[in-house]
């Protein structure tokens, strides 16, 4: 059992809101604004590339006839994409510093991989957007600010990248913060961080650039490293979906306990709370709590837990533990969806919606309207959506599910369509408002 400070110590920890913690980023940007080489860079200039992946690099550069070791080349591992010389999938790394554990994913730049972004930036606590200083603001950076606000993602860095390639003028790189902090307000973003930068000669990324005197604020690093991480699960109210119900006899072996395993989307759970088994909406008591095997009094998000409670009721996999029926269970969503599958989403359309630990039949009732992401503008929508497509959907399922405000908890707010015939993956969704039956 963990009580007092230790238990305090090991709740902020294990949520990662201290000053160090694990940090999900997601780097997003046009076609040669240099995403990868900023990865690079950053892998390379914390000593976060291994010798063997070092050796494979300066290979495949000196096959290309360039003089140094292409960074880029760290990212993008495919060798499809080699070929190409452009980043087509996601690219996830992980490396860290003394101070915070960093996931990273690399995202691809061509508008017809839009998807991805959603895929990458969808757990991210931040999004580092790349512009290249020398083009300045494009569609497809708005198209990614849009993203980033959709997907709610807290803390968002305008990387003005290729520095080098204008002199590193502070003009340019103004203009360019002016630019794009008006239309990121437009679109509901308001932390924006911007930073100077050129990744192929390392300034302002880990090091501080001595060609840009007049800057004065962070490296990319810095920043990274001291970000608050806010948005704290265990601050949120208890959602609890059970993945499966274990059987095991109890400590005298006289009877058969059931514990329901799962992992704590949010909230905090003790020994003796009430809660309330969602759709049904049967209540009982927690009795028994359990993390990796050992009994405890109280566990919190995002522990993978074990619950026994007072009562032997009915529950199964795709059900959930919360303290109170709000929000109710219904039937109806409306919600945000990027479409990620090449055959559209239309109307009428029947699939399964898989919500955290449960799948289950739906139709798509409506779609409202199609989001032009470069103003955040609401388009007529008659034909369906889509691939990389994002807009306003109204889905009715075929049971009763308990759906929270994307806005409000990011894990039990969203959710998948499939297809029933062939189990591919159609739409990313993000509830928005909720409709009882």
């Amino acid at each position: 059992m963990t009580t007092g400070v230790a238990e305090t110590a090991d709740r902020t920890e294990s949520s990662g809101r201290l000053s160090g913690g694990l940090l999900r980023l997601a780097t997003c940007g046009s076609v040669d604004d240099g995403k990868s080489t900023l990865v690079g860079r950053l892998l390379y200039d914390t000593k976060s590339v291994l010798a063997d992946q070092a050796a494979a690099i300066e290979e495949v550069s000196r096959r290309r006839g360039q003089d140094g070791p292409d960074l880029a080349l760290l990212t993008d591992g495919l060798r499809a994409e080699r070929e190409q010389g452009i980043t087509i999938d996601v690219a996830y790394r992980y490396f860290a510093t003394p101070r915070r554990r960093f996931i990273l994913a690399d995202t691809p730049g061509h508008v017809q991989y839009t998807r991805n972004m959603v895929t990458g930036a969808s757990t991210a606590d931040l999004a580092v957007i790349l512009v290249d200083a020398r083009k300045g603001v494009v569609a497809q950076t708005m198209r990614h600010c849009a993203i980033a606000a959709l997907l709610r993602v807290p803390h968002v860095v305008l990387a003005v990248n290729k520095m080098d390639a204008v002199d590193y003028r502070e003009s340019v790189f103004t203009a360019i913060v002016a630019e794009f902090a008006e239309r990121a307000g437009e679109l509901g973003v308001a932390d924006v961080t911007a930073i100077p930068m050129s990744a192929l000669a390392g300034d302002n990324v880990v090091e501080p650039s001595d060609r840009m005197d007049w800057y004065g604020g962070d490296t990319l690093l810095s920043h990274l490293e001291n970000v608050p991480l806010g948005d704290d699960p265990t601050g949120k109210a208890l959602r609890l979906p059970v993945q499966y119900v274990i059987r095991q006899p109890s400590s005298d072996r006289q009877t058969v306990e059931r514990w329901l395993a799962g992992q704590l989307a949010s909230g905090v759970l003790k020994v003796g709370d009430p809660v309330v088994v969602q759709p049904a909406g049967a209540t009982s008591t927690v009795v028994g709590l359990s993390v990796l095997g050992r009994e405890t009094d109280t566990v919190w998000a995002p522990q993978s837990v074990a619950v026994r409670l007072a009562d032997d009721l009915d529950i199964s996999r795709g059900d959930t533990l919360t303290a109170d029926l709000a929000p109710p269970a219904q039937r109806r969503i409306t919600a945000t969806v990027c479409h990620l599958d090449d055959r559209p989403l239309r109307p009428r359309q029947r699939v399964l919606l898989k919500h955290t630990t449960r799948t289950i039949p739906a139709v798509v009732e409506h779609i409202d309207y199609r989001v032009d992401v470069t103003d955040a503008r609401h388009l007529p929508c008659d034909d369906g959506l889509s691939a990389n497509d994002i807009g306003g959907v109204r889905i009715r399922t075929a049971e009763p599910l308990v759906v929270d405000d994307y806005a409000e908890n990011r894990r039990t707010g969203s959710f998948l369509l499939i297809d029933p015939q062939d189990g591919s993956t159609l739409t990313a969704g993000m509830a928005d408002a909720r409709a009882g039956d």
